[in-house]
Order: C-alpha cells, then structure tokens, then sequence
C-alpha cells in the first residue's frame, strides 16, 4: 500500500522496449533484466510483457494525462468511424 509522500520509480519508454528485446529475443529470464537494467520490482517485467503482448508497443506508454492528438492513429481512426456512424443514425 502506498505512503503519503511516496516517491514511486518511472521507467522510459526505451528502457521498458530494451527489457521486451531482451526477453524476447535475447531469451533472458526477468531475473536477468531486472539484475542487468536496474528494475527494482519484481512483478513490473511480468506487467510490461503483459502489456506488450496485449497491446503492442503503445500498451507501454504511460497514458496519464494524454490528449486525443497523442493517442495512436488508428484508435483515433476508429472513434471517428464510431462517431460518423452515431450521426447517421441520428
């Protein structure tokens, strides 16, 4: 549980890629790529290659506070399709 006043730790957007490269093709074992890449919690790798798996590399960007300009192009495409299908039914 969280402590008001904790500090959480952030990784980039490339330091998480490098984790999924290596896991990936590499075949290095999360307790390699935490020990190699300074990843203090044991679970995040576990996380980010669930992510990755589902969503591709966009499901390893941080979304807080993100504008419709910044997401992927083809949600963004979708929700357009969504809304013009809305306004014909109208």
């Amino acid at each position: 549980m969280a402590i008001k006043g904790q500090k959480f730790k952030t990784y980039s957007e490339e330091l998480k890629m490098e984790a999924i490269r290596l896991h990936v093709e590499g075949n290095w074992t999360y307790q390699q790529i935490n020990e190699h890449l300074g990843i203090q919690d044991k679970e995040r790798m576990k996380r980010w290659m669930r992510k990755y798996r589902e969503q591709g590399e966009f499901g390893l960007l941080d979304q807080r506070g993100r504008r419709k300009e910044y997401l992927d192009q083809e949600r963004y495409v979708q929700q357009l399709k969504r809304e013009n299908e809305m306004q014909k039914k109208c």
